[in-house]
């Protein structure tokens, strides 16, 4: 998600971390500065335009200023891109059960509504990228109907079926912990997820063709990159989820479909959904630019809660050292606190409002591309079944106001005070920490660019990293605690040949720094320049 097209494909890191490069061709306009903050944006409960209650691309165009009105300063949220869970036809209210791969969802509006948003997210300097859902079909798209229809049909081969391989259809599925295996006209065939989502065939030369086609299709309806679902699981081992061989099967395909988009857009940008170890995530960064970090979203969390700092810095800068190795140097970071599959941010934390502008401030002082998901920066609430963590997004105060969806109960709602209207003009609120944070990005290329360094402090109360780009540095401190904290600040050394001399930013205006010494307030975020 850059705002200037890449001439060559090389260019990928640098473009994402923030710096402009002078390409023809683009679509993207240049707008405010860049923060390199993406939006994930559930379209069924974030904005209604028509009055039917449901979310839709119309609703979307709508609020974009609310999101990035393309002007530098004023008080718009600041981030350059959004995600888009799914958009294309579903029997299902989430979208993930795919029934025609070149449409959208009636209920989110036509085509025409779609590539009317990605043109006016453009026009603000906001990068499009959509989800895309290619493990698995519906099973009611008319290729598994046709396919389930018997032996000889022509769509046999593009789903997984037991009986034609010889497969054992005993045992349950490593991914989802459920049978993998279901029957259809006598027959069982894969679904590792769900029957309602049998999985696809990728050793069938026809479906990986025909996906490369439906991605290049996506790019010329306007859209940036793609978010992949369940990327790591393109290839299935029953017995296990930590086989090489598929794993290395899945890689060589993520290869093959980035080398295929790369002729329709060259910055094609693809993130991908890859929970797993380190050691498993690195090799798919050979193909894909990001991977979402879940490690680390889980160590804000803790941190946040806990009051108790890691030493990130340092963890981070040597998985980082693995990443580059496994991509040749292409990788960009992914964190992000939560997604559409996790308990909300402020559940996590117990509404303790301190600990979540705790954990915003790391994730927006870590490196790459930062990933909020939609209401995060309210402190909406919610926790397992999934529609409780997909619920509308509050505008107003008073549910159910012109604009906000109403296709789902919300429960967490409460009294209104986590709503757009209660919380923008409240100095000390969530969202205008929100808007702070992300501001400070767009201010500081250190903090949008994709490096970071261990900056040992003796207080574990503190959590303090190091942001570099090219020659310039910042260090970033936290103070996890409702205690005030005074901090020494490291000697100057051959990994620090000069001190940090002032404050750039701060989140509390009494912070203050001292021959050396750093005195923050409780939960107060700074970032120190030479």
């Amino acid at each position: 998600m850059r705002n200037v097209k890449r001439c060559i494909s090389v260019l990928t890191i640098v473009a994402w971390a923030g710096m402009l490069v002078a390409c023809s061709g683009s679509k993207i306009e240049e707008a405010s500065a860049k923060s390199n903050v993406t939006y994930e944006i559930f379209v069924r409960s974030f904005a209604d335009s028509n009055g039917d209650g449901i979310g839709d691309f119309n609703g979307i165009t709508a609020k974009l200023d609310y999101l990035n009105d393309g002007k530098p300063g004023g008080n718009d949220l600041g981030v350059d891109g959004i995600w888009l869970m799914p958009i294309q036809p579903s029997p299902s209210y989430h979208g993930y059960d795919v029934t025609d791969y070149e449409a959208v969802n009636p209920v989110y509006g036509t085509m025409e509504d779609f590539k009317k948003l990605t043109a006016e997210a453009h026009k603000r300097g906001i990068r499009v990228i959509m989800d895309l859902v290619i493990n698995h079909s519906s099973s009611q798209h008319p290729w598994f109907i046709d396919s389930a229809s018997g032996k000889n049909s022509d769509k046999r081969n593009w789903y997984v079926w037991a009986e034609d391989q010889g497969r054992d259809i005993l045992g349950s599925s490593a991914a989802g912990a459920s049978e993998a295996w279901h029957e259809e006209n006598g027959s069982h065939y894969l679904g590792i997820f769900w029957e309602g989502m049998p999985d696809l065939n990728f050793d069938e030369p026809a479906v990986r063709q025909e996906m490369i086609r439906i991605g290049k299709f996506w790019l010329e309806q306007g859209v940036d990159g793609f978010r992949l679902d369940a990327a790591k699981h393109i290839y299935e081992d029953l017995s296990t989820d930590k086989n090489k061989k598929t794993m290395d099967k899945s890689v060589d395909w993520w290869m093959e479909f980035r080398k295929a988009l790369e002729q329709v857009k060259p910055d094609v940008y693809l993130v991908g959904e890859v929970w797993d170890a380190t050691a498993r995530v690195g090799p798919y960064l050979k193909a894909l630019d990001s991977a979402f970090n879940f490690d680390l979203a889980s160590n804000l969390i803790a941190d946040a809660h806990s009051e108790s700092a890691s030493n990130l810095g340092f963890t981070l800068s040597r998985v980082h050292e693995f990443y580059r190795k496994s991509s040749d140097g292409k990788f960009v970071e992914a964190p992000f606190l939560s997604n559409h599959d996790q308990t909300r941010v402020m559940t996590a934390l117990g509404n303790n409002l301190d600990h979540a502008k705790t954990a915003a401030s790391m994730l927006l002082t870590m490196p790459g591309n930062a990933f909020v998901y939609y209401g995060e920066e309210l402190g909406m609430n919610g926790n397992k079944p999934d529609e409780r963590i997909r619920e509308p997004f509050p505008w107003k105060r008073e549910p159910g106001s012109a604009g906000e969806t109403t296709w789902e109960p919300a429960e967490y709602r409460g009294d209104g005070t986590i709503s757009v209207e209660a919380e923008d003009g409240d100095a000390e609120s969530l969202l205008n920490r929100y808007r702070t944070l992300i501001s400070w990005r767009q201010q500081d290329e250190t903090l949008r660019s994709n490096s970071i360094g261990e900056y040992a402090v003796d207080n574990k109360a503190v959590m303090a990293y190091l942001r570099s780009a090219g020659e310039k540095q910042s260090a970033v401190l936290h103070n996890l605690s409702g205690q005030p904290q005074t901090v020494t600040l490291p000697a100057v050394s051959k990994q620090l040949p000069e001190a940090f001399g002032k404050i750039a930013f701060k989140t509390d205006g009494s912070a203050k720094l001292e021959d050396g010494k750093l005195t923050l307030p409780p939960y107060t975020t700074v970032v120190l320049h030479r």
